[in-house]
């Protein structure tokens, strides 16, 4: 018994080890400043603020990778919940969408942000100041709506 554990420790070992040298892709894409969302939407210095520490890990191609996502599988985990985030919405290539899709992606924005699924709750277990006051909800569901209506005004 004591030896069979002792190798299913030792492969465990080196199946770690082996896995730090095989990691997920973290080279940033190129930012076109044209396309991202403050080149042409509203967004007042309160609600750049609340995305900036709730949102743009996720959402942008500007994501701050923390320490640990430097260990595998850890990094695999965090590149899987990354590239999902922007593949729903990427505020970096925001002007990348049509009118429509905005104001769909608006509208997702406030009903993901009041039922709770966002920030999504594993990322704050590690990121508690990215948690939403009710305060940060109404300011990011007002200022969506607000700019919902503009994009459908013009």
């Amino acid at each position: 018994m004591k030896r069979g554990l002792k190798i299913i420790v030792l492969v465990l070992a080196v199946a770690f080890v082996g896995g730090q040298l095989y990691r997920p892709d973290r080279t940033a894409a190129t930012i076109v400043q044209s396309e991202t969302l403050e080149a042409t939407t509203q967004v007042p210095e309160n609600v750049a603020q609340v995305l900036k520490r709730s949102c743009n890990d996720c959402h942008t191609n500007q994501t701050n990778y923390p320490w640990y996502s430097n260990i595998t599988p850890v990094n695999w985990f965090l590149a899987h919940h990354i590239d999902e985030g922007r593949q729903k919405l990427n505020f970096s290539i925001w002007n990348t969408y049509n009118a429509k899709k905005k104001g769909h992606k608006l509208d997702e924005i406030c009903d993901q942000i009041i039922g709770g699924e966002m920030p999504h709750h594993q990322y704050l277990w590690m990121h508690g100041d990215a948690k939403l006051s009710d305060a940060d909800k109404r300011l990011l569901c007002g200022w969506a709506q607000a700019e919902r209506t503009r994009i459908s005004g013009s």
